[in-house]
């Protein structure tokens, strides 16, 4: 009996920890993932990717813009409130409240209604034929114990507010948090009230951030930790020799890229006084081909990432092979293009990056600094921890800045939305642009692609929407990382490529 209890737990170590347990305080996968085992969406993904119903039991078009939405029925929240269809008008107001990090998931609608206890509509302003991968992402909670606890507006990152919902959850998820120490540990319990199905054996998952990848790898292969990710790219072979413990490694949908601030009239960080460089294209293209990508996907990666000229990859739809070729890297080619825009002998500028949120963000950031040194161009790299760094961006706080975004909705409208269109923080379009690119002829292809029931006429305009955004050199993109994950060989886990980890899919053979 006692192997067999212990055989139910498991214990993930990751470099980073979800900065919340409130669900729509922060944009980022790793938190999403995290609060996605005590939280659910009305639609989700299987194990292949492919859309299930969650909470909504079926979905369907009454009209070009309205949504109708069956919600599950017997489904109650851990505190043992029924899930209704007011939970899902609150939630879809929340997430446009202040302080919400999901805003652009809401950008495109114009009202959600109670039509009886079990049935919503959702209209939308336009026709939107990917509503129901957009709400994907929306985390359902209960109107009741969010205005019982204060927690009727999600926590805002950026001012460093917190609420009950940071530290507690109270969702219809398999899972809820049973202790919450940010930075240290948090354990989930399985939900004795869940819905659905449990497919894996674990009872409780104890999750600890573990910074340092040496020490990481080392509680893996001890035996410490059962399950942990990333592996460093230059540990994967060790893993995977280990007696006891195997890497496992795919592709994923995540793109890395740098941003710069092309709104403000002077960069806030630089030696450059009186105007703003990043706002003249050949600065930025001379930026783009002082990049070596293929030395740093040699030398930083390891080989474990695929240099990319667009800003999402392949498993997203929109993507194409024929527009995803880089410029060539050219330093001479760059001095020349910087010389023109009238910099021969550069300039300074602060770069923001995290280092312990993308595999080797760290060491990208000094390679990319290396790189621009040689054309004359000085980065006072601030590389910080996640929990700083991102309040920080979020913020617009910044110069020149490293982000990676995996598209949720596992098309192109959503990096369109999201990373470049104009930045309206009142609909929240554009709300990870934050270096305010903005091309009025972009944001006009983005609305009608969010509209198109045609596919051949969406994915031309989706092709048309990213040459604009080439040509302007909007941003920087550098590489699909490739996920790499390790783990006991006692374990059964699913890798996916959005790099979520649910636990109910794991198991732990005796």
């Amino acid at each position: 009996m006692a192997a067999a209890a212990s055989a139910q737990t498991v214990r993930i170590a990751n470099q980073g920890d979800a900065l919340s347990l409130d669900p729509h305080s922060l944009n980022e996968s790793l938190q999403l993932s995290v609060d996605s085992n005590a939280y659910e969406a009305l639609v989700g993904w299987n194990q292949k990717l492919e859309m299930q119903p969650m909470l909504a039991t079926s979905w369907k078009q009454t009209s070009p813009t309205v949504w109708r939405f069956e919600l599950r029925k017997g489904v109650q929240f851990y505190d043992g409130t029924p899930f209704t269809a007011d939970d899902v008008v609150f939630t879809m107001g929340r997430i446009m409240a202040d302080g919400s990090d999901m805003k652009s998931y809401g950008t495109d609608i114009k009202e959600t209604r109670k039509i009886d206890e079990h049935t919503v509509e959702i209209e939308t302003k336009a026709p939107l034929p990917i509503l129901p991968r957009i709400l994907s992402q929306v985390y359902i909670m209960s109107k009741k114990w969010c205005e019982e606890n204060n927690a009727t507006k999600p926590v805002d990152r950026r001012k460093g507010v917190e609420n009950t919902a940071s530290f507690k959850t109270n969702g219809t998820g398999p899972f809820h948090v049973r202790e919450r120490q940010p930075g240290v540990r948090t354990v989930f319990v399985r939900n004795p009230r869940y819905w659905g199905k449990v497919e894996g054996n674990v009872q409780e998952v104890i999750f600890t951030p573990i910074a340092n990848p040496a020490t990481r790898v080392a509680a893996l292969l001890s035996g410490e930790v059962d399950v942990m990710e990333p592996v460093p790219v230059q540990d994967i072979a060790r893993v995977e020799s280990n007696p006891g413990t195997r890497a496992i490694v795919g592709p994923e949908l995540r793109t890395i890229f740098l941003g710069m601030d092309q709104k403000r009239d002077e960069l806030q960080y630089s030696s450059v006084k009186g105007k703003n460089p990043f706002k003249d294209v050949r600065v930025r293209k001379a930026f783009y081909q002082a990049i070596d990508i293929e030395g740093i996907k040699k030398t930083v990666m390891r080989g474990q990432s695929r240099p990319t000229a667009l800003m999402v990859g392949p498993g997203i739809n929109g993507w194409t092979a024929e527009q995803d070729k880089r410029l060539p890297f050219d330093v001479e080619a760059a001095r020349k293009l910087m010389a023109e825009a009238g910099y021969p002998n550069g300039f300074e500028v602060a770069m923001n990056c995290p280092n312990d949120r993308y595999v080797n963000d760290g060491q990208i950031c000094q390679a990319v600094a290396a790189n621009l040194a040689k054309i004359n161009v000085k980065i006072n790299l601030q590389a910080e921890t996640k929990g700083t760094y991102f309040p920080k961006i979020l913020r617009r706080d910044t110069s020149f800045y490293l982000l990676g975004w995996t598209p949720s909705t596992y098309d192109a409208h959503n990096a369109l939305n999201a990373l470049m269109r104009c930045p309206d923080d009142k609909t929240g379009a554009g709300q990870f642009n934050l270096g305010s690119y903005c091309n009025p002829k972009l944001d006009g292809l983005i609305e009608k692609i969010g509209s198109e029931t045609d596919q051949a006429k969406r994915d031309a305009m989706i092709k048309e929407a990213f040459q604009i955004h080439i040509d302007d050199v909007g941003h920087l993109p550098l590489h699909q990382q490739t996920l790499a994950w390790g783990a006991s060989k006692k374990v059964e886990l699913t890798q996916l490529a959005d790099n979520y980890m649910p636990f109910k899919w794991i198991s732990i053979k005796n």
